[in-house]
């Protein structure tokens, strides 16, 4: 029996699901990243041949997945595709190869098929979409360093931003400072300075510690409120554009990443905001997720020949 394999290369952490020819998945399981914008060659090389090892035990064989497509996070950058793809081949796989933008795959797992809009709050943040035309746009998705906002690691900078000034009486006292401090270990701003610049500390550590805002929104924290709000605002922004270019006014936008998925406050403001500048549009959760969105384009890269 032959097989497929769907990847998807998040921001800090890689999603496969292998399938039958049929699209029924077989077996799902996670590894290391495999974004070069985020992580050195070694550590990528060292993720994707754990991949293919498990790809060749679950499938008896690499010979017997036909057709791997990776969605991954920073294939913008030109140098990605030509050195995922000489790993790859290092890794012993021979079989076909297809790699796009993580988004792609999303889109796909999202709808169960290539049009729609898809807009993700994880680690990072993007908003994707394609219509019936086979027109194409995105928004967002440039790293953390000049974009990704309303994303993980943007909340968690907000929150570690409202630390600090809470502590200089920029801003009143908040409770998001004892819990930055209780999941860091930490009890002093001094500390905080030391921990963010330190070499070792990365956007994947500042993202962790986003679900925090979600428990001072609880305790209804007028700064929590706020970060949720503009995180709201900023997601929201990355949507429009989409939808004005390709005519999706009235079409559906899958929410996927944690942010959305586990923060209340800002999917609910999200919503309204969306239901108020397009009353024809619906929000919906992801059906299936990119690593699943990955097999069906693997699937039908072997229909189509």
């Amino acid at each position: 029996m032959n097989y497929v394999a769907g990847v998807d290369g998040g921001g800090t952490k890689t999603a496969v699901t292998i399938a039958d020819m049929k699209g029924k998945a077989v077996h799902t399981f996670t590894s290391g990243a495999i974004n070069y914008n985020g992580q050195d060659e070694a550590s990528v090389r060292s993720s994707l041949r754990e991949i293919f090892a498990t790809i060749a035990r679950v499938c008896g064989g690499l010979d017997r997945c036909v057709q791997v497509c990776i969605g991954a996070a920073g294939v913008s950058n030109p140098t990605v595709i030509p050195r995922l793809e000489a790993s790859i081949r290092e890794s012993g796989y021979e079989g076909g190869l297809t790699i796009t933008g993580d988004q792609e795959t999303a889109l796909c797992g999202a709808h169960g098929k290539a049009v729609g809009v898809i807009l993700i709050a994880g680690t990072g943040s993007i908003c994707y979409g394609q219509n019936e035309a086979g027109l194409s746009h995105r928004a967002g998705g440039c790293g953390h360093l000049i974009d990704d906002e309303g994303s993980g690691y943007s909340i968690g900078r907000e929150l570690l931003s409202a630390v600090v000034r809470a502590h200089d009486g920029r801003i009143p006292a908040t409770p998001i400072a004892g819990m930055v401090y209780r999941q860091l270990q930490l009890d002093s701003v001094q500390q905080l300075i030391r921990f963010v610049y330190d070499q070792r500390t990365n956007k994947k550590d500042i993202a962790a510690l986003a679900p925090i805002l979600s428990q001072a929104c609880a305790l209804g924290d007028k700064t929590a409120l706020s970060i949720a709000d503009k995180s709201a605002r900023s997601l929201c922004e990355l949507v429009v554009p989409v939808a004005e270019k390709l005519g999706l006014h009235a079409g559906t936008v899958a929410m996927a990443g944690s942010v959305l998925l586990k923060n209340s406050e800002i999917r609910n403001r999200l919503t309204a905001l969306l239901g108020e500048r397009y009353p024809g549009m619906r929000c919906i959760a992801a059906e299936k997720d990119a690593a699943y969105g990955a097999v069906l384009l693997a699937l039908g890269k072997l229909a189509a020949g």
